[in-house]
């Protein structure tokens, strides 16, 4: 089977160190800092949502301004990985996964380079087939152009997509992919109003739960 991840928030807790760049940058254009909990939820879009959402809560609509920050947030956001942790249980679950000859990969609305960056930095990009980012030139997500070019990527067939949020429940949906929530991640929604497959909040289940499908 082919297993299609998202990342922030999926399979790792990057939200401190996006909350960190976000507030730099905030900084760099004199603006006033935003707590953990708001910022993270401006996560899951990509980087231009996300700075129209912080230049938002300080009722601010630049486009000059947005493409200036969002330059600095790529930037700095690069080599942001020191507060970033996978969720409990990530590693080994993808180890269990290659180890069966599952074909896994990654499909995010991060730009590409940071979250090469904080794989690698994680050790986790060695299970993936395919890393694919928000700056491919394709639509970002809920758009499933970047999903479908994904699981093409990866030989095409029999896929599951597994992600946390309204906008990967959207772009499995528009997919045509079974999609399996994961419960501790970002998501404004209650997940159960989401549409899914299967919900989990423990990575030791995942496995089994591909196995239903």
């Amino acid at each position: 089977m082919i297993v299609i991840f998202d990342l922030d928030g999926t399979l790792i807790d990057s939200a401190p160190d996006i909350h960190a760049t976000a507030n730099a940058v905030l900084a760099d254009e004199g603006l006033g800092q935003l707590d953990l909990a708001t910022v993270r939820g401006f996560v899951g879009r990509g980087v231009p949502h996300l700075v129209d959402r912080l230049l938002g809560a300080h009722g601010i609509a630049d486009p000059v301004r947005a493409e200036r920050m969002t330059a600095n947030l790529v930037a700095r956001y690069e080599g942001a990985v020191g507060l970033t942790a996978p969720y409990p249980g990530v590693g080994a679950v993808l180890k269990h996964l290659r180890g069966r000859g599952d074909v896994l990969g990654v499909c995010t609305n991060k730009p590409l380079a940071p979250a090469m960056a904080v794989l690698r930095h994680l050790g986790l990009d060695q299970y993936f087939d395919a890393v694919a980012g928000g700056d491919s030139g394709l639509p970002r997500k809920p758009d499933p152009a970047p999903l479908l070019d994904t699981l093409a990527r990866l030989g095409g067939g029999t896929a599951a997509y597994v992600g946390d949020s309204e906008v990967d429940a959207e772009s499995a949906r528009a997919a045509g992919l079974p999609f399996l929530m994961f419960t501790e991640g970002y998501r404004s929604a209650a997940a159960e109003t989401l549409p899914h497959h299967a919900m989990f909040s423990d990575f030791a289940e995942l496995p089994g739960l591909l196995d239903l499908l």
